[in-house]
């Protein structure tokens, strides 16, 4: 069943290609549509035993070592919600039939890729995937063929080939110890030979490597201009899983399965994540671009994710996995909005436009759910988890860094304040009188994503034990907020 994640996508992609065009081209679009639904229902409804009870078999046949947990079931569900926002985006906006088909082609490419990287239990194999979803990014960025979307794109091959270089180095040191891959060797490797300082620096330069694909700060160079510059439909795709899947994830999985939460690499690991949140935040409120306020935006917001996984303790990590599904879900929504204004006035420019709320009815009300919700503000479904990893900052004695996450969510407040100010408040001047409310492709995952914050947040002591947060919060008698 887990293989089946990885090889549909991709073998569905060589079917379409070698059928007729004109078949081919209708049926891509609810393909593409359906795979992620029929993802997201089989994490939600079917139990554990569904997963594992096909794993060995499917696993020794493609010589695949897999595994799934509630990390990879979140992000199973992170990923397939996304990708049916991004394909629906993708139907609205993109009218010519051809570049619609080999967007749908190069999305399910990387929904394969995206899935390897969360189910594989060796380390070659998560490079392996990792590089066939960042090619399709590649690709993607450069989708409209102009000088700008070729300049992002490739920024960000030059900085995933560094990254590249980094693991692959890292990975071959690894191998030299371990005599073999999976994490489980490399892990107990790692233990029977602690201290060593090849194994220190192989360990170093991994994580600068998905540093670098997860954008962080200092290697967020690519970032902004790649999610600024991508095409709407891709913005949504990249800001609102890729980057997570490619980077955030796998530098948790590869810090909680085979590294360990040593005490430097915890130091590093909250070091860099409280550098993100407060550069990213800064950043952000000084952008006059739209999409880019948002890349940096997406910067800050990680930053929470790893400060609090870096930590160690269970319940940074359960905060930091379920700050993980909420980024998914605002941002996507965030990016999907930004979409729908740059579609209906053709700029990105928050200069530019003003009072678009009683034009964009919908557009503007979930811009604003969105922004309360990623500010943190109660009850949607970012509070939550902002209080969860502030809680978990402030129990395992890093006050200070609780503090910062508490007082940048302030200033995240203030530029998400500042967006609807400029784009949707204000009067309406006569230029924008005719702006009509995106199509029903964009509103749609408008609303779908919108229910999902307001619905998690309201549901959450309802969710706290389910796989969303990954700890039994209610046993654990330290923490009495949900008591």
């Amino acid at each position: 069943m887990l293989s089946l994640l990885i090889i549909i996508p991709l073998l569905i992609v060589i079917l379409l290609n070698l059928g007729p065009k004109s078949i081919a081209r209708r049926l891509a679009f609810w393909i593409a549509v359906m795979l992620p639904l029929l993802q997201a229902c089989s994490v939600i409804f079917c139990k554990g035993d569904f997963w594992n009870s096909s794993v060995p078999v499917v696993s020794q046949f493609m010589r695949w070592d897999l595994a799934i947990d509630a990390l990879s079931l979140v992000m199973l569900l992170s990923i397939a919600g996304v990708v049916f926002v991004g394909v629906c985006v993708g139907r609205s906006l993109i009218k010519d039939a051809a570049e619609q088909f080999n967007f749908l082609n190069l999305v399910l490419i990387s929904l394969g890729g995206m899935n390897g990287i969360v189910l594989v239990r060796d380390i070659f194999s998560l490079y392996v995937f990792l590089e066939v979803t960042a090619v399709s990014s590649f690709i993607l960025i450069a989708f409209q063929k102009e000088k700008d979307s070729f300049e992002g794109a490739f920024k960000y091959l030059l900085f995933s080939a560094i990254a590249t270089v980094l693991m692959l180095s890292s990975i071959a040191l690894f191998v030299l110890v371990s005599g073999g891959t999976s994490f489980a060797g490399i892990s107990s490797a790692l233990r029977n030979s602690a201290g060593t300082a090849i194994l220190v620096f192989a360990a170093g330069i991994f994580i600068c490597g998905f540093f670098i694909k997860s954008g962080l700060m200092p290697f967020h160079g690519w970032l902004p201009d790649a999610y600024m510059i991508a095409d709407a439909p891709v913005s949504v795709l990249l800001a609102g899983i890729v980057t997570k899947t490619v980077g955030v994830y796998s530098l948790l999985r590869i810090v909680h399965s085979v590294f360990g939460f040593e005490f430097h690499s915890r130091n590093i690991l909250m070091f860099v994540g409280a550098l993100s949140i407060i550069g990213g935040a800064f950043a952000a409120l000084a952008q006059k671009d739209l999409k880019r306020m948002l890349a940096y935006s997406s910067i800050s917001q990680v930053g929470y994710i790893i400060l609090s996984f870096g930590c160690g303790t269970a319940l940074g990590i359960a905060g930091a996995v379920f700050h993980l599904f909420n980024h998914a879900a605002f941002k996507s929504l965030l990016f999907v909005n930004a979409a729908a204004v740059e579609s209906r006035t053709g700029t990105r420019s928050m200069e530019a436009v003003s009072g678009l709320a009683s034009r964009m009815p919908i557009t503007n009300l979930s811009s604003i759910i969105a922004g309360l919700s990623i500010a943190g503000i109660p009850p949607l479904s970012g509070f939550w988890s902002k209080l969860l990893m502030v809680v978990a900052l402030w129990t395992a004695g890093y006050r200070s860094y609780a503090v910062i996450a508490v007082l940048v969510s302030v200033v995240t407040l203030a530029y998400m304040l500042m967006l609807q100010r400029k784009v949707f408040w204000g009067s309406l001047p006569d230029v924008w009188k005719n702006v009509k409310e995106a199509e029903l492709g964009v509103v749609l995952p408008e609303v779908v994503l919108a229910l999902v914050i307001i619905g998690v947040g309201l549901c959450f002591p309802l969710l706290a034990n389910t796989f969303l947060v990954p700890v039994n919060l209610s046993a654990m008698s330290s923490i009495q907020i949900f008591k």
